[in-house]
């Protein structure tokens, strides 16, 4: 596995990758490395709807990202679901954030607003966030965003998380390098 950035993680600041999300909320008792606060603030900013390539290097080209729509599983599943965000909805608000643990996976509860575009309608999400680091906690290798705690089960479900994790490439574009990723989109 390798992560999209062949530079040690560890000498990366939150600012070279344009992280927004830098002020992380933690539960008592809950202190973040300098290392999992970047990768924290990285989710943050892709669940707002603000991704760039710079953050997603921060994940492994074969990692996995699962919610309730889909499972997307490799660097062209995964970044396109990021991407498509901007596209599904016109407003995206974070009401609330807190880090659980700091372990592996690193687990935050999360609560956010989304409007969807073209009908306007507000639907809330309660998340627990689940972000699991390589053996280095240097790099993501998985997230899940579990609403209300849970990712659903069943043939059904996993037929439409699967294939929703395949169509949605098709249809999204994702940028080629930092030139494109700049240029401003929606």
């Amino acid at each position: 596995m390798s992560l999209g950035v062949p530079v040690a993680q560890s000498t990366v600041n939150p600012g070279s990758l344009g992280i927004e999300n830098t002020n992380i909320e933690t539960a008592p008792g809950v202190d973040l490395s300098v290392q999992q606060k970047i990768l924290v603030g990285s989710i943050l900013d892709l669940l707002a709807g603000r991704p760039s390539l710079k953050k997603l290097q921060l994940w492994a080209d074969d990692a996995t990202f699962a919610d309730p729509l889909t499972n997307a599983q490799g660097r062209k599943q995964y970044e396109a679901q990021w991407y498509s965000l901007e596209t599904a909805f016109s407003e995206i608000e974070r009401l609330h954030q807190s880090v659980t643990s700091a372990g592996n996976p690193i687990t935050m509860d999360v609560k956010t607003r989304y409007k969807i575009k073209g009908i306007g309608k507000d639907q809330i999400i309660d998340s627990v966030v689940q972000i699991y680091t390589d053996d280095m906690g240097e790099g993501i290798v998985r997230v899940e965003n579990r609403w209300n705690n849970e990712l659903p089960h069943g043939a059904f479900s996993k037929i439409w998380r699967n294939l929703n994790s395949m169509v949605i490439p098709a249809f999204v574009h994702v940028p080629k390098n930092d030139a494109e990723d700049s240029k401003p989109r929606n």
